[in-house]
């Protein structure tokens, strides 16, 4: 059978690895090492991440954004506790009900108008506490970049965690594209998540040149307790681990992942503008990062998707989510736009 290649907008997670990875995974291929984690290109990896995040923190790595997502909240939750989250979250949306399988928590998704939580809306749920009735709300958890491609600011972020602390509560954050959110703030790493109060952070970098390759990182190592046995029942523990370790460190390296990042949200913002010059369509949420939301005739969808695959959002008003990646090139965009005037008789 033929394969055919095609290029598309659905997700950073259809584009292919970056090379440096590639070579990486080469170069860590030749001779034996310890299995499990145990292994000379881990400990490199581990301390690349805190040269970004501080040298007091705790790093596990693990396959996927669904397993830093689920592991990290189970070890910070009873199973009696409830989680805060968005309603677009990937936890409430598209985990398959994982959290509340494995955590024995109760999600209390928060409808919102850009994916970001704010105090006032979380208020809401912050009742019955003490009181046996009631799951009791320990973690706010927050994805950075949001499901609708908007990104906290470092004070939204302060925020959020100065009031989950006050609570007695901890503040999870989903970063699965948190190097498009650094490039977008323009900060590090460590300024928008450990000075600024989260507790636990999923950090992912399959989206931006990775192949299966997620960090949970722990900004406080007393969370961190127990963690290697919930991994480990979780099936998220690596026996060759340094070939996903050593994607960490390739990407980490020479400002790879800045790069990346960098070229994904600017292939964003390039086809935000020329989109936004076609006035049948219509743009949903600012572009602050390497995705764009946008309304668009039902009736083109179609023969878009069949030559540039991306994923319907909102099929009752008629949304699509298109994503850019490191990958993406401005030829890409502009056959693709050329395509949506064509079928729009634009041309």
């Amino acid at each position: 059978m033929e394969r055919i290649i095609k290029r598309g907008f659905a997700s950073d997670n259809n584009s292919g690895a970056h090379p440096a990875v590639l070579q990486a995974m080469a170069d860590a291929n030749a001779g034996h090492e310890i299995a499990y984690g145990d292994d000379y290109f881990t400990a490199r990896a581990i301390e690349k991440i805190k040269e970004y995040f501080g040298s007091e923190i705790e790093v596990f790595f693990v396959f996927n954004g669904t397993g830093a997502n689920v592991l990290s909240l189970k070890n910070i939750t009873e199973s009696f506790n409830s989680i805060i989250c968005a309603e677009t979250s990937h936890i409430n949306e598209d985990e398959c009900g994982a959290p509340e399988k494995f955590t024995g928590c109760k999600l209390l998704p928060v409808k919102t108008e850009n994916g970001k939580l704010t105090i006032e809306k979380i208020k809401k749920h912050m009742y019955g506490i003490g009181f046996e009735h009631h799951s009791q709300p320990k973690v706010i958890s927050i994805t950075q970049v949001t499901e609708l491609g908007t990104v906290y600011t470092i004070e939204e972020i302060r925020e959020l965690s100065n009031y989950a602390h006050e609570n007695d509560m901890y503040l999870h954050m989903d970063g699965a594209r948190l190097s498009n959110a650094a490039v977008s703030l323009e900060l590090g790493f460590k300024e928008f998540t450990a000075d600024a109060g989260v507790d636990v952070l999923s950090f992912g970098l399959t989206k931006n040149g990775a192949v299966n390759a997620e960090a949970i990182i722990f900004f406080d190592k007393k969370l961190a307790e127990n963690f290697k046995y919930y991994r480990k029942q979780g099936m998220q523990l690596g026996s060759k681990m340094r070939f996903m370790a050593v994607q960490f460190e390739a990407l980490l390296s020479n400002d790879i992942w800045k790069k990346n990042a960098a070229h994904a949200n600017r292939m964003a913002k390039l086809l935000s503008e020329k989109i936004a010059e076609i006035p049948q369509i219509k743009i949903t949420q600012k572009v602050e990062a390497n995705g764009v939301f946008a309304i668009v005739s039902a009736e083109i969808i179609p023969k878009l998707q069949k030559e540039f695959f991306f994923y319907m959002w909102d099929e009752h008003r008629s949304e699509v989510r298109w994503m850019t990646s490191f990958d993406t090139t401005e030829e890409d965009i502009e056959q693709f736009v050329a395509l949506i005037k064509k079928l729009l008789d634009l041309t």
